[in-house]
């Protein structure tokens, strides 16, 4: 919605996280004197200090704070929804029943951002895929902003932005959920089941996915990952132009690998644009997330040598398979991020044999949230590995050991397991328990909200304890 479409409207912010605080603030600046609602699950007395303290220089608010929150919903004809707030409530279901129009702090973003998206989605990658494509793109474009989880709230920026601009967006599900405007340029990862807690169904998750392209036209630009159904899938039901990527095939337009150099095929010819000896990202799934980045960055008109120089500049993003050191012959990875088991398979691929002492994984941290994925082919990969000890936090560390042990190994030949309550007992049996010259990998599988706030605390956390005597 544009702003002239919201002034003679009544608003509720729904949410206090991070983008709800940044709608809120784009929200009065624009309309100084308007009463704003303001909902959350939180009671005042639980509001951060920060919160509390800009809700008391805010004259022209409304409260509707606790567990009766959404009750507020009714009382307002525009809801600016939180990512956060599940579609599958209730209450939330009602409001759209009733006609209230629901919107984001996204989809407010998108309407009124004078400059160009570029938007990347995808299960797992996005942050690494969109952060390296803000490189690329910084390097030869003038006013790049990198936006969403890994950047900064993208209403944050709409004050400082021009026709000029372009906008690197990291889009989840829950921020593409309900969007009615897609990136002039998008690229999409491949898509594997998560927040099923969120959405009614996977079929839910992919539509909200889908959104990154469903309103894309011919004049837009498709980047995607060609090695799997459901994008390939998608690109295919796509108005834009689609570009393919491909690990497997080198496709008649896209990226793809040729020896040891990253090609780009055009309808002008091919071009050698880096070499991946030059990529510093471990793991096959780090080289899908290159070519998704390189694709778009020459969809972008950025010349190859910037491109190249990009990626020997770049660095790991923290809690994505990093290496947190060598201790007491001992290397530790940190891979906090991974929320899903897919992710924690590609960790132990990426990892096996290839760290610089030489060794293999021996002992995985794993478990945290349980939003009823399933585990069989990770219980399988963990079978097949050289992995000796598991350590499993509550709940779904119970679940992965139930799905090892009905792969039907002997149970002299299964791994040896501990169920943890801390991250100070799993980094004490670590260390105990995992040999010089191996590796230890912290892999959740899971997300990590409940004995931790999130992926972050939990990583360095665990990167805190591993460095200590």
């Amino acid at each position: 919605m544009k702003l002239s479409d919201l002034s003679a409207k009544s608003i509720l912010i729904l949410g206090l996280g991070r983008e709800g605080r940044s709608s809120w603030e784009y929200l009065r600046a624009a309309f100084p004197e308007k009463t704003l609602g303001l909902a959350d699950q939180l009671p005042r007395e639980k509001l951060s200090k920060e919160i509390v303290e800009r809700i008391a220089q805010d004259p022209h608010l409304r409260l509707h704070l606790g567990e009766d929150y959404l009750s507020s919903l009714p009382e307002y004809e525009v809801i600016v929804k939180s990512p956060g707030i599940p579609v599958v409530l209730p209450a939330y279901r009602e409001a759209v029943r009733a006609g209230r129009r629901i919107t984001s702090h996204t989809a407010l973003f998108f309407a009124n951002f004078p400059g160009t998206v570029v938007g990347v989605t995808g299960t797992k990658g996005k942050s690494t895929t969109a952060a390296l494509l803000h490189s690329m793109l910084d390097r030869f474009i003038p006013g790049v902003w990198l936006a969403g989880n890994i950047g900064i709230p993208a209403l944050d920026l709409l004050p400082k932005t021009t026709s000029k601009n372009v906008c690197v967006y990291e889009l989840s599900s829950h921020q593409l959920e309900g969007l009615r405007q897609s990136p002039h340029i998008a690229v999409l990862l491949n898509i594997v089941p998560e927040h099923l807690d969120y959405y009614e169904s996977f079929e839910q998750y992919v539509a909200a996915k889908q959104n990154i392209t469903r309103y894309q036209t011919a004049d837009d630009l498709l980047v995607y990952d060609a090695d799997y159904s459901l994008p390939s899938e998608i690109a295919s039901r796509s108005q834009a132009q689609t570009v393919a990527c491909s690990l497997e095939k080198p496709p008649s337009k896209g990226c793809f690998l040729s020896g040891e150099w990253i090609v780009y095929r055009s309808a002008a010819g091919e071009q050698k644009v880096a070499a991946t000896g030059d990529v510093p990202l471990l793991g096959k799934f780090n080289l899908r997330n290159v070519l998704a980045a390189v694709a778009a960055s020459m969809l972008a008109g950025v010349p190859a040598g910037e491109i190249a120089q990009a990626i020997r500049e770049f660095r790991p993003l923290e809690h994505r398979l990093e290496r947190v050191g060598a201790y007491n012959g001992v290397t530790y990875y940190n891979d906090a991020i991974a929320t899903v088991p897919e992710a924690t398979i590609a960790a132990l691929d990426a990892l096996d044999g290839m760290d610089a002492l030489g060794g293999d994984v021996e002992t995985v941290l794993l478990g945290g949230t349980d939003r009823h994925l399933d585990f069989s082919q990770l219980a399988k990969r963990l079978i097949e590995s050289a992995v000796k000890t598991l350590i499993l936090f509550p709940p779904t560390g119970e679940r992965i050991w139930q799905a090892l042990c009905e792969q039907g190994p002997a149970q002299s030949s299964r791994p040896q397991h501990f169920f943890v309550e801390s991250m100070e007992q799993a980094v004490t049996l670590a260390k105990r328990h995992t040999a010089q010259g191996k590796i230890c990998l912290h892999s959740p599988a899971s997300p990590s909200v409940g004995l931790f706030r999130d992926f972050r605390e939990r990583g360095e956390m665990f990167k805190r304890l591993v460095r200590e005597p």
